[in-house]
């Protein structure tokens, strides 16, 4: 009997060297982690140096997104990503501080959990209260994913028409919405 795989799409960054060496090869050493683990990776994204967000907090990001199809419920997806970064030495130790590698569940499928009125609530949460605040359970889709061109940059290369389940904007359109400042400040490596 076949396995039902659900897709997802993964955003990975970092900005710390790992065991690995520089971010980037960092990255790739974590998309080819995912390719050892129950997946079928359907598309990655080209690697994009970002402004290290909040701005000044460290040395600039490397970003990606990547597309898979996995076997997994959204806790045991989080277990693995959990799995792969600590393999290359990501501490959580700051909010929202530099790391060796960051790998966020962007989107399961159309899910909306834990339910609508959680992630509106984290959507909706004020800016100074975002960096203070993290949930203690997974949102879904990402609250943070329509403004962070560090997000979609990347995901617009593998996911474009991909549907945000509340908002029902394309990432092409939640692209297109962010400041020009904001998607010229992603550029290619």
């Amino acid at each position: 009997m076949a396995q039902i795989c659900s897709q997802l799409v993964v955003a990975l960054g970092a900005n710390q060297p790992s065991s690995a060496g520089a971010p980037e090869l960092t990255l790739g050493k974590a998309v080819d982690a995912l390719m050892q683990s129950q997946v079928v990776i359907r598309a990655v994204s080209p690697f994009y140096r970002t402004p290290c967000f909040p701005a000044g907090a460290g040395p600039d990001y490397v970003n990606a997104a990547v597309a898979l199809e996995a076997p997994w419920s959204p806790a045991q997806a989080l277990a693995e990503l959990h799995k792969i970064e600590n393999s290359f030495g990501r501490v959580r130790d700051q909010r929202w501080g530099q790391r060796t590698l960051d790998m966020d569940l962007i989107a399961y499928d159309d899910q909306v959990a834990p339910d609508l009125a959680t992630y509106t609530q984290w959507r909706d949460l004020n800016p100074e209260a975002q960096s203070l605040k993290a949930p203690d359970t997974l949102i879904l889709p990402h609250p943070r994913l329509q403004d962070r061109a560090f997000v979609l940059v990347p995901m617009a290369d593998i996911a474009p028409d991909w549907r945000h389940p509340v908002s029902g904007l394309t990432v092409l359109q939640m692209l297109a919405a962010l400041p020009k400042s904001l998607r010229d400040e992603v550029k290619a490596l």
